[in-house]
């Protein structure tokens, strides 16, 4: 058999998987699969940096091609994967075969899309290069922007509209934006920057229809009647593991491809990582599937070195980590909001900057930070050595008048 690690998936974490193979020093061949034709980039700047007003923005590549064949490894772009066949250890690209001796797949998450028809133009996801472009073009041009859902990605969208002085509006189906990420509390709380800001929040009500003339965006209709004005619509609905390439494969998919704590997919050989992966996390001791580019990259290159060294594999465990930047403010999230109980132990909710410690039973589960970069990571240390809500809440205070500054009255729901 040909000795080949074969990397589905030219994203961060195919890119990592590549780069930690041939640190750990493998010899063999390793070919890097990717659908779109651009070598591996850095996504979080396609809604962030790539869509500031200004000058043009930066290439978010991170590797030239000649540094990745310097690597030894063979590019396969612009061409997805379309099977694998875990018994031959095949996967097909463009009706061809390529044998693999060990597999990561890193084929990541598709932007969720409204149900129905064609859509007009102008009417996009935030998903790709290609997209930011197209985004990033439409509000240069001045458009008026309509945001359908108000997660992070539409929230910076949304920012980014604001910044060139643009009207713009979010529509979310839910009462409360947000509720599935930090509770309906905070996901209220972080609202309010919106409105601060001057975008229009719209909750609790589901879009119609999107109306053009002439092949052109033009009015967002709501269920309930309202026709909302737009020459840009970005829709931020969610995402999809993207798996349907391996139905019949034998691989198990389940909100993701079915991992254990070691990455390892149901077939012999084959490993996932990144925003496709959903694997047990020994540290929660759960599964759980995460979009986040830290994971994305330290899983990439896990499920490599123990794709390739099996006998010697090493388990992956990780405290989420996630950021967010709305209207030049950092929003940061670590662990899991597994418990609705939190309490404010910096700042208040209602002021440009918090922090807050969510508890699960009697530990300490996740952090969220508004504009509190000195914070947050201490707190992801501590949920990583499983600290007690007490001990968290007796180092905020310890520390408080000392470094942070004094807090507001901490309030606890």
């Amino acid at each position: 058999m040909t000795d080949r690690l074969v990397v589905v998936g030219a994203s961060l974490a195919g890119l990592r998987a590549v780069e930690a193979a041939r640190g750990g020093g493998y010899g063999g061949e390793i070919a890097l699969i990717g659908a779109e034709p651009h070598l591996p980039y850095d996504r979080p700047p396609l809604s962030k940096k790539t869509l500031e007003p200004g000058a043009p923005p930066e290439s978010t590549q991170f590797r030239s091609r000649e540094m990745l064949e310097d690597l030894g490894v063979e590019l396969v772009l612009g061409a997805s994967a379309t099977a694998i066949d875990t018994g031959n250890k095949t996967i097909t690209v463009r009706d061809a075969e390529i044998a693999y001796s060990a597999a990561v797949i890193a084929t990541g998450a598709d932007a969720r899309r409204l149900p129905g028809g064609e859509t007009p133009a102008g009417v996009h996801m935030l998903r790709t290069h290609d997209d930011a472009l197209a985004v990033r073009a439409a509000l240069d041009a001045g458009a008026r922007t309509v945001v359908i859902g108000a997660g992070f990605i539409g929230s910076e969208v949304a920012s980014a509209a604001r910044k060139r002085g643009l009207p713009v509006t979010i529509v979310e189906a839910l009462p409360t934006p947000l509720t599935r990420s930090v509770g309906p509390a905070l996901g209220s709380a972080l609202t309010r920057l919106h409105t601060r800001n001057g975008t229009e929040v719209i909750c609790g009500v589901v879009v119609s229809a999107i109306e053009g003339e002439v092949g052109e965006v033009r009015r967002v209709r709501l269920e309930e009647g309202t026709a909302l004005d737009a020459d840009l619509v970005v829709v931020g609905i969610g995402t999809v593991p993207a798996t349907d390439w391996l139905v019949g494969s034998g691989i198990m998919v389940d909100n993701g491809i079915v991992c254990d704590e070691f990455l390892a997919t149901t077939a012999d050989g084959v490993y996932a990582a990144g925003d496709v992966a959903n694997w047990r996390n020994p540290l929660f001791g759960r599964s759980m599937r995460i979009e986040h580019w830290t994971s994305a990259a330290e899983q990439g290159a896990r499920a490599a070195l123990n794709a390739l060294n099996p006998s010697v594999a090493q388990t992956y465990s990780t405290v989420p980590y996630f950021w967010s930047d709305w209207y030049g403010h950092r929003i940061q999230f670590v662990g899991v909001p597994s418990g609705q109980e939190h309490e404010v132990v910096s700042g208040s909710l209602d002021s440009d900057h918090f922090v807050v410690l969510y508890r699960d039973g009697d530990l300490l589960s996740a952090a969220l930070t508004l504009n509190g970069q000195r914070h947050i990571m201490k707190y992801r240390n501590l949920i990583n050595k499983r600290a007690t809500f007490d001990e968290a809440l007796a180092f905020a205070r310890a520390r408080a008048s000392s470094s942070w500054g004094t807090p507001a009255s901490p309030e606890s729901v």
